[in-house]
């Protein structure tokens, strides 16, 4: 059973090293901000490509070379053609991607969605005013696609947000990054784009983006890592194959302790984020090496199901979380059990809330060792702003019952407009259910709804669902099993802080995925803490 988890893995892996397509795993890669900022070079840009060829990290799966801002010198005024700062880039970019290229890697560039970047609106860097793709999007995608051969670009949206512009420019996310995705594909290249709306920026985004953006940017530091994991944590139905939620580039190997850079690019794997390198590759540490180039927890990130860890519990303040790998509804699967206290902490995992039956083979993904086999549960002892990752393989797949609300779909799902005057979702932690967190702000809208769009069924058949709520008046759920309208219940558990669980409904489900919807197109609708699917014997 070990050798078989072993290589298990080390197929994954192999997969993940060659050289990544658009529908491939989250993008792995190197870029220029977090160390340098907009000071960058072509000096620079070419010892960070050439250690990551020499060091190990191209090997490991690591391909894309990443130019963020910093390069731009204006725009001719007759033309509009982007000029590249001379003093930085006295060849062009060119040479520069060439250089890249003739590594065997792959690389990216940067713009923003307006006029103007935000190293030219915060930085002092005038002479990039003008220099954003607004007004400009198919010329500037021909120059770094067509003529340059760019592979990955990374938008930003100082530009178009109008208090981070000069000219108070508010555009239209939707319509800008829509229109620059067109311009893109109107090229005739392959080219992963990043959309950078430091929120997400609304359902609408996996239709254009690679990947995108969840949160405010990072910072050095466990207080930054652990906001932007908790911000992800209810985020996984927004994530797919070929579609990633972005948690930004990795600060790994600069300042953070040893076990809050392995809580970093853990999480950042299990919960298929981008892996772009933040650090001096020319200067990286042993430790930070090993780390980044761990096989198994990049086999993860990389692994074909393309499943982003989801919330299974809420235990003794940490979170466990699961997601399958190799082929989805199997046996293999990885366990997380993350605890962002400022204590360390003891979790029992019981192997049946990870749908896993009989004995389970365990590997430790962090010291990349096999554990052996268990039955029923694992204890795991988690460090203060640490995380422990298992690849497991139970004997039996068993059908998940509890599906909780923040790993549902919410149609109208955004974060980047006030929720409450849109009158759209959201996800909250809330003390004392199951998994931390409730979907809330539900209803007034038939897209305002919440989808449970992977309730799993083995060979179909009858079951029985119950939803667990919170409301302290009377509210409505109207409840669809595969778009069919099955119910509609009138609920009130007393008290908005208050959980209770619904009257059992009889449902029919197909072999295989169903989707069970739960809306309220007239008035709000309770928060949902999680339903339960129990199969009728």
């Amino acid at each position: 059973m070990k050798k078989i988890l072993l290589l298990s893995a080390m197929a994954a892996f192999a997969a993940s090293s060659m050289a990544q397509t658009l529908h491939d795993g989250p993008t792995m890669g190197w870029s220029s901000w977090n160390t340098f900022a907009s000071k960058i070079n072509a000096p620079l840009i070419e010892s960070q490509a050439k250690a990551m060829a020499d060091k190990g990290l191209k090997a490991a799966g690591y391909t894309y070379v990443n130019i963020d801002d910093g390069f731009q010198g204006g725009r001719d005024k007759t033309t509009g053609q982007l000029i590249i700062n001379q003093d930085r880039f006295p060849g062009g970019l060119k040479p520069v991607v060439d250089y890249i290229h003739g590594l065997g890697l792959k690389a990216g560039i940067y713009s923003d969605a307006g006029h103007n970047t935000c190293a030219g609106y915060y930085g002092g860097e005038k002479q990039e005013d003008g220099t954003g793709l607004y007004e400009h999007d198919q010329q500037d995608c021909d120059y770094f696609f067509k003529d340059l051969h760019f592979d990955f670009i990374k938008v930003d949206f100082c530009g178009g947000d109008a208090g981070q512009n000069s000219e108070r420019l508010g555009l239209s996310e939707q319509e800008r990054y829509t229109a620059i995705s067109k311009a893109i594909k109107n090229t005739g290249r392959e080219v992963r784009f990043n959309v950078c709306r430091w929120n997400y920026p609304g359902t609408w985004v996996s239709d254009v983006a690679t990947s995108w953006r969840t949160t405010t940017d990072i910072a050095d530091a466990w207080k930054s890592v652990r906001r932007i994991i908790g911000e992800n944590l209810p985020l996984a139905a927004y994530s797919h194959r070929g579609h990633y939620n972005d948690m930004d580039m990795l600060e790994v190997g600069r300042s953070m302790t040893a076990e809050e850079d392995k809580t970093h690019f853990g999480m950042w794997c299990a919960m298929n984020s981008p892996l772009l390198i933040g650090c001096d590759m020319t200067r990286i540490k042993d430790n930070t090496l090993k780390l980044l180039t761990n096989r198994d927890l990049i086999a993860i990130n990389q692994d074909p199901v393309g499943e982003q860890a989801y919330v299974v519990n809420y235990v003794n303040d940490c979170y466990v979380l699961a997601r399958d790998v190799d082929r989805a509804q199997g046996t293999h699967r990885v366990l997380v059990v993350y605890n962002p206290s400022d204590a360390e902490r003891q979790v029992n995992v019981n192997f049946r809330d990870l749908c896993l039956g009989g004995r389970v083979s365990m590997r430790d993904l962090f010291e990349q060792k096999d554990l052996g086999r268990f039955s029923a549960s694992y204890t795991v002892d988690v460090p203060a702003h640490g995380c422990r990752i298992y690849r497991l393989q139970g004997q039996k797949r068993l059908e998940q019952i509890r599906y909780e609300a923040e790993t549902a779909y919410i149609s109208d799902y955004q974060e980047i407009y006030n929720n409450q005057a849109l009158k759209t979702g959201i996800y909250k932690v809330a003390d004392g259910l199951s998994g931390h967190f409730k979907a809330s702000w539900l209803g007034c809208s038939a897209k305002n709804d919440l989808r449970f769009r992977k309730v799993y069924s083995q060979r179909g058949g009858d079951y029985r669902l119950t939803i667990a709520y919170l409301c302290g008046e009377n509210r409505s759920i109207d409840v669809e099993i595969n778009g069919v309208l099955v119910k509609t219940l009138t609920v009130n558990s007393g008290s908005a802080s208050t959980v209770k669980t619904s009257t059992p409904i009889n449902v029919h489900l197909k072999k295989g995925y169903n989707e069970i919807r739960l809306s309220n197109a007239k008035g709000w609708m309770p928060d949902i803490d999680y339903i339960e699917v129990a199969k009728v014997k």
